[in-house]
């Protein structure tokens, strides 16, 4: 409590610094958020491509940017290393994709239900309704993500529109923190249908509907590199572009590990600045009470003591700062998150160790901002500070 008080006697010149302190861990907080919701987004994607191929046209990615053919399954299950070989057409939901997007645009799945014969890992979990089953082709139906869901208003049983076609919510994902999130997933031939309504119409006239694909996942045999799948399919099919989970970390892990750097190098830029102020707080506060500290030394009071009650003292500032610079964080992700729900535009992934690791930070900066000013008035001379004035 005395601590307490004696920040209290300089009210002005304590809250400045502390304000400080809120600012800049209210700015890693922030910034921390933003760059743990792309680590959840790339690390989905690094679960879901690192045990399979994904072939796309010549010049696509991630199964988008052309058309393929469903016969390349018979030409690719031969190979070498081959296990299954799953085709599948991906497309944006809507045309307009403007405005702010944290991952993947709102995107339209289609596949053959159960066609990997279970050699999918990356396991979606269903907070209501169903999967979709193979019995569903040639319906419409759909499974939509949790943040899909929500920007549509839906629930199971209700009917949407995808692409000016109606289609029956038979399932709704659980929040997966990646693409799944905001993907609609139907069946392989609806896929195939909405695709080529989105083609020119002279394109559109020279395919077979139900042949094409916009890309195809290839699962390699048990303990088969994916790696070597990749060589075999590139060596053996022409007009494609393979990838795998290693591709997908060199491509996409170093780029978002760089943002990330930046994204929290910003925030701790500013929490630092906040601490040079506490060093100045500090050192004012120590000439401020250089006669208190050389009545304290005279009455017996040891040099550790001097520095201990100065440091806790810069430490409590930190600390204080950083609660309430965490709160500022809170409320700015939760408000951010809820005014982009509807469009599906999630920005932040506040975590307990994102908000635990910024306090503590900024009660260790606190501390060590302090000790130089401690350091000095523990080696004050106490008659010459008696006689300060």
């Amino acid at each position: 409590m005395r601590l307490l008080r004696d920040l209290g006697r300089r009210k002005i010149r304590s809250g400045l610094t502390i304000t400080g302190i809120m600012i800049g861990i209210m700015a890693l907080v922030v910034f921390g958020s933003m760059a743990n919701k792309i680590d959840a987004l790339v690390k989905g994607g690094s679960d879901y491509y690192k045990d399979k191929v994904t072939v796309s046209a010549k010049g696509g990615y991630m199964g988008l940017g052309g058309v393929l053919s469903t016969r390349m399954v018979a030409q690719i299950t031969p190979l070498d290393g081959v296990d299954v070989v799953v085709p599948g057409v991906s497309m944006l939901l809507s045309d307009d994709v403007s405005g702010v997007s944290m991952g993947t645009p709102s995107m339209i799945n289609g596949s053959v239900a159960n066609a990997d014969q279970g050699r999918e890992t990356f396991v979606m979990h269903y907070a209501t309704g169903r999967a979709l089953l193979p019995s569903d082709e040639g319906k419409n139906v759909v499974v939509l993500g949790s943040d899909l869901a929500r920007q549509k208003k839906a629930k199971v049983g209700d009917t949407i529109s995808l692409r000016g076609v109606d289609f029956k919510v038979v399932g709704i994902l659980e929040a997966t923190l990646t693409a799944p999130d905001n993907s609609a997933m139907v069946p392989l031939v609806a896929a195939q249908e909405l695709y080529v309504k989105t083609l020119p119409t002279l394109i559109a006239g020279e395919l077979n509907t139900y042949e094409l694909a916009t890309g195809l996942v290839v699962y390699p045999k048990a303990g088969v590199d994916p790696e070597k799948v990749a060589d075999e399919i590139d060596a053996h099919v022409s007009g494609i572009t393979t990838m795998t989970g290693k591709d997908f970390d060199q491509q996409i892990g170093a780029a978002t590990s760089m943002l990330n750097a930046i994204l929290v190098g910003i925030g701790l830029l500013s929490l630092v600045i906040g601490g040079l102020s506490v060093i100045n707080t500090m050192a004012m506060s120590v000439a401020e009470r250089t006669r208190e500290i050389g009545i304290k030394r005279a009455i017996g009071a040891s040099r550790w003591r001097i520095r201990r009650e100065i440091v806790i003292e810069s430490a409590i500032i930190g600390l204080i700062g950083g609660l309430l610079g965490l709160g500022l964080g809170f409320v700015i992700t939760t408000m951010g998150n809820d005014a982009g729900r509807e469009s599906s535009t999630i920005l932040f992934d506040l975590t307990f160790g994102t908000a635990f690791s910024s306090v503590a930070f900024a009660t260790v900066l606190g501390a060590a901002a302090g000790f130089v000013p401690a350091w000095h008035a523990s080696r004050l001379d106490p008659v010459t500070a008696l006689r300060y004035e």
